[in-house]
């Protein structure tokens, strides 16, 4: 078993990473944090916004902050934003302080499971489908990289994706504070 303090949730946007780190955390006795939410918390400003005045590489600045404030808290299951991987020493942060899962879903869940969202800056223009894509190919190789294990959430309920991971980490990961009792199922 590994042991870490966090377990943290990386991968692109639609694959789960708020809902299923939902349904684990009630399971493993932690609280839960979604990386998005603190930056905009902390900004006082929506993540559209920061984009529009600030560009990706404000937001990604703000999100390294977090995101290291965060890590150097209690231990929690931590949803990262789809593109947290790209800075090289937030991938370091993050597979130094915690056990780090990978969830993985195809374009077209994520297309689906994305089609009545309209809050994300990087899918507010232009082809959604090519634009999901394109973002694969250059973070699929970066979510590898800081990855223990890799999740397929595809074609899974995220209540069902929650259970199935589950199982895995109770074989894999080992909370650096010690198992908690599990106050119920992942659901």
């Amino acid at each position: 078993m590994t042991p870490a303090r966090h377990l943290v949730l990386v991968g692109p946007m639609g694959a789960g990473k708020t809902s299923i780190g939902r349904c684990l955390a009630k399971h493993f006795g932690l609280p839960f944090v979604d990386s998005d939410h603190e930056v905009e918390q902390r900004t006082g400003a929506t993540i559209p916004t920061i984009f529009e005045c600030e560009g990706e590489a404000g937001f990604r600045l703000r999100e390294r902050e977090t995101l290291a404030a965060l890590v150097a808290g209690p231990a929690s299951v931590l949803a990262t934003g789809g593109g947290a991987v790209l800075d090289a020493g937030t991938r370091r942060l993050l597979g130094t302080e915690g056990f780090v899962v990978h969830l993985h879903a195809d374009v077209p869940t994520r297309l689906e499971r994305l089609a009545r969202d309209r809050g994300r800056p990087l899918l507010a223009d232009g082809d959604r489908e090519a634009t999901l894509r394109r973002l694969a190919s250059e973070r699929d190789p970066l979510y590898a990289e800081v990855a223990d294990l890799v999740f397929d959430t595809a074609h899974l309920a995220p209540a069902e994706a929650a259970r199935q991971l589950a199982s895995e980490l109770d074989r894999c990961w080992q909370p650096a504070h010690g198992r908690p009792v599990a106050t119920e199922p992942a659901a």
